[in-house]
Order: C-alpha cells, then sequence, then structure tokens
C-alpha cells in the first residue's frame, strides 16, 4: 500500500508554518493514541502515521527535502523512512514526553511520585500598605505532611514496600503494537512503593488537611494583579513528594482621597478663592503621612495641575519614586458677610479681570452674533 502524502496526513496545507502543523499533529495524536483506544488498529496507524508525518515536517531540512522528492527523498538515502529520520523506540522521546505530560495533567512524576497542587490565596492591601510595604499573616486550610508518619504513609514500626507491579520503578511499560507505552503505575501512584500497614492518620498517604499561620512580606510597590511566590507552601506531595507553592494574589483596595495609576498618585485640593488669585502656599497630603508646602502661582484657575516630583508610589524592586499630582479645584467663597458682598461688587465695578471668561463671550459673539 502506497504511503500517504504527510500534508494530507496531518490535514494541513503545504504553506503551513510550524504552529499550524504542530497544532495538527498534537489533535491527531490526542485523538488517537494508544491508551485512549485500546486495541483499536486503525486508530494505531493514524497514530503512527501522524507521528511520522510530524517528525519530517517539524524539521526544516526534512520539509524541504520532503517538498522537493516526497517520501523518495528518504528512500534514496537511508532505504526508507526509518533510517534517515531516527524513526525508532527512542527517536520520537520528546514527543512520548511531551503526551505523557498533558495525559498525567501536566505532572511529571516518576519514581518520586506526585508533586503537591500549587495553591491560590487572594490578598487585600491598603494604598498605605502598598506604599510602604508591610507583613501580613494568613490563615490556610492546606494538605500537609502527616506528622505521625512524617509523610511516608506507614504505620509507626511498618515501613513502605517495593511495589511488586512496576518493580519500584514508578512506571510501568506496555507493548502497543509498534510502539512501547510507559505510563505511571497505578498501584503505587508512581512512588514506586506501597503501603501494607497504613498510617491511620493520613490513611497511607502521608498527608493530612491542617490550618496553617504563614507570615507574607508585601514589598512596597505592589500593585493590584502583582503576585507573589511562596516556594513549598503549597499543597504536600504524595508520600514525601515535592510540595507545591502558594501564590499570593495582591489586590489595593481603594483610597478616599488618592487616585493611582501605575507609579503615579493623584489627588485633588480644595484652594480658596483667594489664594488662587493673589498666590501663596498651600499643604498637600502624601501617603508618606506627611504635609507638604506647594506654591501656588498668582491667578492659578480650577483644573490646573501641579507635578510633585517623587512624592507618588514607590516602583517595585527599585529605590526609585513615581510622582504626585496634585489637581486644583478653586473654591468659591459662601455665606458671604455683607462687608465682603461689598468688597467684592467694588472689585466687580473696577472691571473685569477673568480673561477666559472674556475670550468665551467673545467667541460666542463671533458665531452667534450681537442678538
Amino acid at each position: 500500500m502506497s504511503k500517504r502524502d504527510f500534508y494530507e496526513v496531518l490535514g494541513i496545507s503545504r504553506n503551513a508554518d510550524d504552529k499550524a502543523i504542530k497544532s495538527a499533529y498534537r489533535k491527531l495524536a490526542m485523538q488517537n493514541h494508544p491508551d485512549r483506544n485500546p486495541n483499536d488498529e486503525v486508530a494505531a496507524e493514524r497514530f503512527r502515521e501522524a507521528a511520522e508525518a510530524y517528525e519530517i515536517l517539524k524539521d526544516p531540512q526534512k520539509k524541504a527535502a520532503y517538498d522537493r522528492l516526497g517520501h523518495a527523498a528518504f528512500d534514496q538515502t537511508a532505504g526508507g523512512f526509518g533510517g534517515a529520520s531516527g524513526f525508532s523506540s527512542g527517536g520520537f522521546s520528546d514527543i512520548f514526553e511531551q503526551m505523557f505530560s498533558e495525559f498525567s495533567g501536566g505532572q511529571n512524576e516518576g519514581r518520586q511520585g506526585r508533586k503537591g497542587a500549587d495553591l491560590r490565596y487572594d490578598l487585600s492591601v491598603s494604598l498605605e500598605d502598598a506604599f510602604s510595604g508591610c507583613s501580613k499573616d494568613i490563615q490556610i486550610t492546606v494538605t500537609a505532611t502527616c506528622d505521625d508518619c512524617t509523610g511516608t504513609g506507614a504505620a509507626k514500626g511498618s515501613k513502605p514496600i517495593t511495589c511488586s507491579q512496576c518493580g519500584g520503578h514508578g512506571k510501568v511499560r506496555a507493548q502497543q503494537g509498534f510502539f512501547t507505552i510507559e505510563r505511571t503505575c497505578t498501584a503505587c501512584q508512581g512512588v514506586g512503593e506501597t503501603i501494607s500497614n497504613p498510617c491511620k492518620s493520613c490513611r497511607g498517604q502521608g498527608r493530612v488537611q491542617k490550618i496553617e499561620t504563614l507570615s507574607v512580606t508585601v514589598p512596597a510597590g505592589v500593585d493590584t494583579g502583582t503576585r507573589i511566590r511562596l516556594s513549598g507552601k503549597g499543597e504536600a506531595g504524595i508520600r514525601g513528594a515535592t510540595s507545591g507553592d502558594l501564590y499570593i494574589f495582591i489586590s489595593v483596595d481603594e483610597h478616599p482621597i488618592f487616585q493611582r495609576d501605575a507609579d503615579t498618585l493623584y489627588v485633588q485640593i480644595p484652594v480658596p478663592m483667594v489664594t488662587a488669585a493673589l498666590g501663596g502656599s498651600i499643604e498637600v497630603p502624601t501617603l508618606s503621612g506627611k504635609l507638604t508646602k506647594l506654591k501656588i502661582d498668582a491667578g492659578t484657575q480650577s483644573n490646573r495641575k501641579f507635578r510633585m516630583r517623587g512624592k507618588g508610589m514607590p516602583i517595585l524592586r527599585s529605590s526609585r519614586m513615581g510622582d504626585q499630582i496634585v489637581d486644583i479645584h478653586v473654591e468659591t467663597p459662601t455665606k458671604l458677610s455683607q462687608e465682603q458682598k461689598q468688597i467684592l461688587k467694588k472689585f466687580e465695578e473696577q472691571g473685569s479681570v477673568s480673561p477666559e471668561t472674556e475670550g468665551f463671550l467673545k467667541r460666542v459673539k463671533r458665531i452667534f452674533g450681537n442678538s
């Protein structure tokens, strides 16, 4: 029977890129893998064809040769596909490793058993804590190493024994036609040992549920979405296997005065009309807890912004600081006394000194005329 075209096998066009080739192969391999289709010769043949096609098309040099000469490119050089491409029991170790990883949920278990799962904890901090950094104590419910058996899973006075099914290797091999498939041993879960007298506290698992209190150091400059990794603080692995990690996801609370954009802080400050008109100094709060004097120019209008350099948020893992932007809001006085009203009337009678108002009225007259 003639060999099918490799592009036809994978269901892709001849100008498919590396990503499309890999994606097509992975899809076919998952569908036709012998573990999912036991005793199915058709699926086994499709799996073999897909692997053979991928081995050639993933390699730029082999792909170029195949595009020029087809299957003959390899038949002529080494008496067939196997000699030219290294298609043998060890030629697809990278493919098998990838497939095994997917079927086992991404874990490379091996002789040491399954690694513990990673955990997530959401931690809210105030803007002040994000500014200065802090230490927070958290409580988590976690699967931890059993104290009674120290993680072995065996009762006191007994020991685990070598698994009879895998001979202590943690993996078993099965012949599937042309291929030898290696899988994690189900009898010992990849540990290589079984428990004849299990620990009563953990029932042979080597781990139990515990509530643990951990201290989390929050560095200055964190923002919502910052992730802190605590190595080995996730779930304990089965029977002494490596523990997972704990990931702390930071959420920074909103502040009643300050608004934040990355390392820049924004604050709106009300300024008395007289100060805005004559100029002067105002006191501006900062997250450091101190008031800082800011000089206001005479004639300052609402929405004018002043930049206070180095008064913003710390830049994470840096000695530099962001800036603070002060947004001026000129306040109109209310509840004036009769004397104050008379003063303002005299001020008005002496002529307008409001350039923005005059400019606006002139534009209106130009647009709508004098009517």
